[in-house]
């Protein structure tokens, strides 16, 4: 049910993940008015039907426009979330109640693509929402499906969802892993990967260094401020990544700091 975008280190490339963890990301998803389901998924058992035959476009829009910008928002208490040491999934599918905490989250965007009336396997009249969201990390696309369904009076669970970017890495550049293995599984081709340089550049900012420049991160010295916050890519003249670099004041005076040595073509 749910596809996309998956970013994967490799070698000393795995250091940039750090980077990748925190960032931002957009999704193409289906949201199903009418039903609740114990994931808030089209995985879980159905909960609750009340249908969605009577749902409006303005009160449509008007629940989505309250479920975006910095918003509190329960996560799915079948998650990852660790309860008392335990993964929240673990617990409820053992039959425990879970009730998990509100967390901020950022919905930067939320707009619906298309609407379609829809007959449940049960027979109960429903509505399909094609959506597009872009949200912070942590954000749970399937706690947005659950919330407009709860807003409208209707119940609401997620029956697709698409990762179409994380950070800078985009679907359009993303393997089909599926390309890269037989019948059998085993592997057919070799993927071909991005360099560490492009790799970074997808995840923050880049700052070109001179030769020189290039000498004292070899070094392990510090170079004069990025003039930002936040991490930059420093990229040696002949394309290399060398570092990730941070702002930073040493001795009061504010310097960039070679926060990662990367050093490889």
């Amino acid at each position: 049910m749910a596809t996309g975008v998956l970013v994967l280190g490799v070698g000393r490339s795995t250091r940039l993940l750090t980077y990748v963890v925190g960032a931002d990301k957009t999704y193409l998803a289906t949201i199903r008015l009418g039903q609740d389901t114990v994931t808030d998924d089209a995985e879980g058992e159905v909960t609750a039907t009340r249908g969605a035959s009577g749902v409006e476009r303005s009160a449509l829009e008007a629940g989505v426009a309250r479920l975006t910008g910095d918003i509190e928002q329960v996560p799915s208490a079948v998650s990852a979330i660790k309860v008392g040491g335990r993964r929240s999934y673990a617990r409820v599918r053992a039959g425990e109640d879970v009730a998990l905490s509100a967390r901020p989250v950022s919905v930067t965007d939320f707009t619906i693509l298309a609407t379609r009336s829809a007959t449940a396997d049960d027979a109960t009249p429903v509505l399909d929402v094609d959506v597009s969201v872009t949200c912070s990390s942590g954000t749970y696309v399937r706690a947005l499906a659950r919330d407009l369904g709860a807003d409208l009076g209707t119940g609401g669970h997620l029956t697709a969802l698409r990762r179409t970017r994380v950070a800078g890495y985009t679907l359009d550049a993303a393997i089909d892993l599926a390309s890269c293995l037989g019948p059998d599984g085993a592997v057919v081709a070799r993927p071909e990967l991005l360099t560490p340089a492009l790799a970074a550049a997808a995840a923050m900012p880049v700052r070109r260094v001179t030769e020189d420049e290039a000498v004292d991160l070899g070094h392990g010295r510090w170079l004069a401020p990025t003039g930002a916050a936040g991490p930059h890519a420093a990229i040696a003249p002949d394309g290399r990544l060398l570092a990730v670099l941070e702002d930073q004041t040493r001795r009061g005076e504010l310097l960039a700091r070679p926060v990662v040595v990367h050093g490889v073509a």
